[in-house]
């Protein structure tokens, strides 16, 4: 008998766990086909609607859909939202070519923020998957904690090890596989400062289309990273990617 509420267990959470992803993901792709048909038909506006929703509501984009917001932005002449898609499309395909697009769109010969290391590119990656790593960690604990209750081996310590082991890796992936901040200036010309004050030590004055990595914020300002070193630069004159 408790091997078959063991079995049992176990199932109906891999299936459970199952289902309300197939959900999602089909609600996703339902959204995200309608989008698609729409650009494909060229009525730009509604599908560059259902694609806001997509981005805003579900959190949600694939590679291919924020290309085509940038292209419907451009052809509105919002170059700054273009630019911003195009900065986020970055993340996912570092080229040249992308950068080089921004630079025409923000009339910027010389961008900043744009260099990914293998390793950036590498967390970037686990953190897009963060959600299903840190549920997959999840259920194999809870299956790891059905087996010691079933089997009854709770005073002996190996196993209870593997059970310690993905309580850490549960921790870790839910609180520090996080992607940093990062944002595009959009204002021009915006300031950035060496303190969080207009009084503050003055650092460089830019245009739009540089990125940066914002750590922290404080009143009006974000605290970002500039070439290596603390700076500030007003709210407002940051778009978040």
């Amino acid at each position: 008998m408790p091997n078959i509420n063991r079995n049992f267990i176990i199932k109906f959470s891999i299936f459970l766990t199952i289902i309300l992803q197939s959900i999602n993901c089909q609600a996703d792709n339902n959204k995200l086909i309608l989008a698609d048909s729409l650009f494909n038909a060229k009525s730009y506006k509604e599908a560059y609607n259902l694609y806001t929703d997509i981005l805003q509501n579900d959190e949600a984009y694939s590679p291919a859909m924020l290309l085509k917001m940038a292209y419907i932005t451009e052809g509105m002449g919002n170059y700054e939202d273009a630019s911003l898609y195009l900065s986020k499309y970055y993340d996912h395909n570092p080229s040249p070519k992308v950068i080089s697009k921004i630079k025409s769109l923000t009339d910027q010969p010389d961008l900043k923020g744009y260099t990914v290391s293998d390793s950036a590119q590498f967390f970037k990656i686990l953190t897009d998957y963060q959600q299903p790593i840190t549920g997959t960690l999840a259920l194999l604990l809870v299956v790891s904690l059905i087996f010691i209750f079933v089997k009854k081996k709770t005073h002996q310590p190996k196993y209870l090890i593997p059970s310690a082991i993905l309580i850490l890796l549960v921790f870790m992936s839910n609180n520090f596989l996080v992607a940093p901040q990062s944002g595009i200036i959009k204002e021009s010309p915006t300031i950035i400062m060496g303190q969080p004050t207009a009084a503050g030590k003055f650092i460089e004055k830019v245009n739009p289309g540089h990125r940066v990595i914002i750590k922290s914020s404080e009143d009006m300002w974000y605290k970002i990273d500039w070439e290596g070193q603390d700076a500030y630069v007003k709210k407002n004159a940051v778009s978040k990617l």
